[in-house]
């Protein structure tokens, strides 16, 4: 195998590890807020993003193939500022 090969499939290899280090991130993350609004009484229309979020993650199919995790990132920023966005709204009840 010639050396440019193997500098091609380690520089693949981080960028998929790369990838998805900042997925599983996103996923801690994104855990992280449903149980912060599950205690401040997430209502339950929103809860469908979450484990929409999660299942579009494990789940096989994908719209670009696994080792590009750069949908299942976006689908769980998009969840993440869906979730946060809930948050703000509960937070405004509150106040009033």
């Amino acid at each position: 195998m010639s050396t440019e090969i193997k500098v091609l499939l380690v520089a693949g290899a981080i960028l998929v590890a790369a990838t998805l280090a900042v997925a599983i991130a996103l996923l801690v993350r994104l855990v992280h807020a449903r149980r912060t609004l599950r205690a401040a009484g997430l209502p339950v229309e929103r809860q469908w993003v979450f484990w929409g979020a999660v299942a579009y993650l494990v789940l096989p199919a994908d719209l670009l193939p696994d080792p590009v995790f750069l949908d299942d990132i976006g689908v769980l920023v998009l969840a993440l500022r869906s979730m946060k966005s809930a948050n703000s709204g509960i937070g405004g009840r509150g106040a009033q």
